[in-house]
């Protein structure tokens, strides 16, 4: 009977098994001869049929080993919060399933004073609303029984707890099923607890380990890449579980199924043809008091943007995987997200800072009274994908500290192109489709209060799982997004849960898709840290915080450019002598080698340069009907390339010949190749004819610049026919640390000088093998323009601003249009260090 009532009411099994004085009949052995013993009639079919719903129940309980899981970080605030509940829900929920558990709290607290907290804490866990009282108590009695605190400070600590589990296991007779390790400890900590786990503490053969990790992941790609690896010392990957717990939210949890359960109705309209914009956000109404010491290391953007709203915007953009219950697709499909993303910029970002902060900072970090801080609390960012499904298609992502009110939610908003000729009154929430016509995955809290997905009654009627969500109840005068929630079909969890209780339930089960990988983490830091580095000296607008912000930190956007709507106040910092910002200096015109210099800051400089290329191409369609530009490849056009892209409709490009000026000599479809990157970054976003495009032809017979096929010679002769006397209107070069430009390098025995226009070369860098416009070449032009840019280019510029006309140590000092304009356009950093 004790088997029956632990199978009928599994709140009630006990974890601990007795040990047997002798040997006994099995329960199942005891339930399988009763089964199969004769009755009668309508009676044996009636036994049969509850023993054997009895005996799957038995063996459906049949043990699976034991599982210990162990909170490192017990006593502090994360775990009194939502680990401790967490653990609580998943001894609810797999009691009685076949696992046996024991829970331990670790920290460098002493024995005596955590187990006195564990006391004390522990009862004041809650269960779900509909357990019994009673049975609550009874449960929250047999999970302290499971649970007992261990301080866990060196290695013969954690040698001690590996004996401990050992002796626990050995002594009830059970296997050794798996051990949880959950990180709620600050990042600096993590080495030495992995290498005492890995050397001291890894369970035997045949039982896995789960390293559970909580953010920051870093404060940059290096720091980054550097905690990676690490912990790759000492874990392997499939034993790391780094927890966003955002991904444990249910709103956030149910994009991916929705649109699986939705392919039907999403197939055509998930995609830039129909999608106008994508907005993911989070407000906060608190400020950052008390934290501030965290704040003032990460800010806004590396607290939030960077990780809880990348990993949603991943999940609403990234393809949808075939089997959406694969872990291993979801993540490959949300790394292909990240490839697709287009860099971020200074121009992207507007950001914000609440007026107290600043105040804030001095009084708990100790800093003099002048101090005023450049940590945004506040940021909106425009994203834009590079791919088929997304080009073009803004994704806002926003968050802030002292808003006007507590909100998360992933908003798609679908574009209308009806026109109704009935006036508003006259349109039905179901059919009318001159309403707005959006997606909605409401994560919590505003108007609503609770998760929730919401989609417009004039789009489709959705499918959710009716198990677990369930259609809303109406709420008369409650409109969200600008519309009555009666124009929603809206549905809400039937059982709110803790985004943490989601997770643990999930690393206990080996689910991987619900947090992210290494691969995954390290692409997010290369997609935020340029921006992040862009805003290090940035002054962010202050605003009053809550609902006396108004309309200061509304912004719009145009193309790829982000920016308040409203004129930024005169007096951003308060006091006297603040530094000057970038944005404080003009564009420097001057001279450099008795040519003509434009200096500024990097953004300004690349928006006067691309505004000269644009004047040049429209003077030359004027008076020639067309315009020839060659461009160098590398990392510095980059910039220039999306600015021309996405700034500048009034570019002639349908009358625009497109030439390189070098290549590397590999596949044009190799990242390395500057074709490639020309492609990316201009080419698929502006309207270059076809025929107007002349990549180098660098492979040619299904070989890489061999001389017997001629490659430089046919691209010179595809210049002498197309390019008038062989005088492009513009070239754009830059120039190396060595001296060198284009792909013109010291000492190179082709390129310099002679007759040839096009010629292959050698790098000292790899790819080794380069094809080149020559020298002379590049002097018939009608106009040179040699853009520099970084600091580490200071040291090549004030040589080079010394030396006289010698190519062979110097091939930029080469270069001087015999007929035409040099121009050098250089950033501050490289012109002044």
């Amino acid at each position: 009977m004790g088997a029956l009532h632990s199978c009928l009411f599994p709140w009630g099994q006990k974890q601990r098994l007795e040990p047997q004085a002798g040997p006994k009949p099995s329960g199942l052995g005891i339930l399988a001869k009763l089964c199969f013993q004769r009755h009668p009639g309508f009676w044996k079919m009636l036994t049969v049929a509850v023993c054997m719903a009895l005996l799957g129940c038995l063996q459906a309980q049949a043990p699976q080993g034991h599982v210990s899981i162990i909170l490192l970080g017990a006593t502090g605030d994360l775990a009194k919060k939502y680990l401790w509940q967490g653990l609580f829900q998943l001894y609810l929920e797999e009691a009685g399933k076949g696992h046996s558990f024991s829970f331990h709290g670790a920290a460098l607290t002493t024995t005596k004073q955590g187990q006195e907290f564990m006391d004390k804490f522990l009862p004041s866990l809650s269960c779900p609303k509909d357990v019994a009282p009673g049975l609550c108590a009874e449960l929250k009695d047999q999970f302290q029984q499971l649970s007992q605190y261990r301080q866990l400070k060196t290695s013969e600590d954690y040698l001690a707890l590996n004996k401990d589990i050992e002796a626990l296991v050995q002594q009830e007779g059970l296997r050794e099923a798996g051990r949880v390790f959950y990180f709620s400890v600050p990042p600096f900590a993590y080495a030495d607890i992995a290498r005492n786990i890995s050397s001291s503490c890894r369970p035997g053969p045949g039982a896995w380990l789960r390293a559970v990790l909580e953010k920051p992941f870093g404060h940059d790609h290096t720091s980054a890449q550097q905690l990676a690896t690490e912990l790759g010392s000492f874990f392997q990957e499939e034993e790391m579980y780094r927890v966003d717990h955002y991904l444990g939210k249910q709103a956030v949890a149910q994009i991916l199924p929705f649109r699986d359960q939705n392919r039907k109705a999403l197939d055509g309209l998930w995609n830039r043809h129909h999608v106008e914009r994508v907005e993911i956000v989070m407000k906060e109404t608190v400020d950052a008091e008390g934290r501030t010491s965290f704040y003032e290391e990460y800010g806004v953007i590396r607290d939030v943007l960077q990780n809880h709203l990348t990993e949603i915007f991943t999940l609403v953009a990234m393809e949808l995987p075939h089997n959406v219950s694969s872990s291993e697709a979801i993540l490959q499909h949300k790394l292909q997200a990240f490839r697709a993303l287009r860099g971020l910029r200074k121009g992207s970002a507007v950001v914000g800072q609440y007026q107290a902060y600043s105040e804030q900072v001095r009084r708990e970090l100790h800093k003099p009274p002048g101090f005023h801080s450049l940590t945004p609390t506040f940021a909106g960012i425009l994203v834009h994908m590079d791919n088929l499904r997304w080009e073009g298609v803004p994704f806002i992502l926003m968050s802030g500290k002292a808003l006007d009110e507590r909100v998360g939610y992933v908003r798609i908003l679908f574009k209308n192109q009806a026109c109704c000729a009935q006036s508003e009154k006259h349109w039905a929430a179901d059919q009318s489709q001159c309403l707005p016509q959006q997606v909605v995955f409401y994560i919590g809290h505003g108007e609503l209060g609770s998760p929730a997905v919401l989609v417009s009654r004039n789009l489709f009627r959705p499918s959710l799982p009716s198990q677990s969500w369930q259609e809303l109840e109406g709420q008369p005068g409650l409109r969200l997004f600008g519309r009555p929630l009666s124009d929603y079909y809206a549905y809400r969890p039937v059982r709110e849960q803790d985004a943490y209780s989601i997770l643990i339930s999930h690393i206990f089960h080996g689910r991987k898709d619900s947090f992210i990988t290494t691969e995954n983490l390290l692409a997010s830091w290369t997609f935020w840290t340029p921006l992040l580095d862009s805003l290090a000296h940035e002054t962010p607008r202050l605003y009053p915080g809550g609902a006396e912000n108004g309309h200061l930190l509304d912004f719009e956007f145009s193309g790829s450019q982000l920016a308040f709507s409203q004129r930024q106040p005169e007096q951003l910092v308060p006091g006297p002598g603040s530094a000057p910002m970038p944005s404080d200096f003009q564009v420097l015109r001057a001279t450099y080698r008795e040519s003509p210099l434009v200096s500024a800051w990097p953004e300004e400089l690349i928006t006067k340069l691309a505004s000269d290329i644009e004047a040049t191409a429209v003077q030359a369609v004027q008076r020639f009907g067309q315009f020839h530009l060659a461009l160098s490849g590398g990392s510095s056009p980059t910039v220039l390339f999306q600015q021309l892209a996405t700034g500048h409709y009034g570019f002639p490009w349908a009358h625009t010949h497109l030439w390189l000026v070098d290549e590397r000599c590999v596949p044009l479809w190799d990242p390395a190749s500057n074709f490639q990157g020309l492609q990316t970054h201009l080419l698929q976003h502006v309207r270059v004819p076809y025929y107007n495009v002349h990549p180098m032809p660098v492979h040619l017979h299904q070989r890489l610049c061999a001389e017997e096929d001629q490659g430089a010679q046919a691209y010179a002769e595809e210049i002498s026919a197309l390019v008038t006397n062989g005088s492009f209107d513009l070239v754009l070069l830059g120039m190396g640390t060595d001296g060198h430009t284009a792909s013109l390098f010291p000492e190179s025995p082709t390129g310099l000088d002679g007759e040839q226009l096009v010629v292959l070369t050698k790098s000292p860098s790899t790819p080794q093998h380069r094809m080149s416009l020559s020298l002379p070449l590049i002097n018939r032009a009608r106009k040179v323009a040699v853009l520099v840019l970084g600091r580490l280019k200071r040291e090549i510029t004030m040589l080079v601003s010394r030396v006289g006309h010698q190519p062979k140590k110097w091939p930029i000092s080469g270069v001087l249009p015999a007929s035409g304009q040099l121009v050098w356009y250089m950033d501050y950093e490289a012109f002044l260090g």
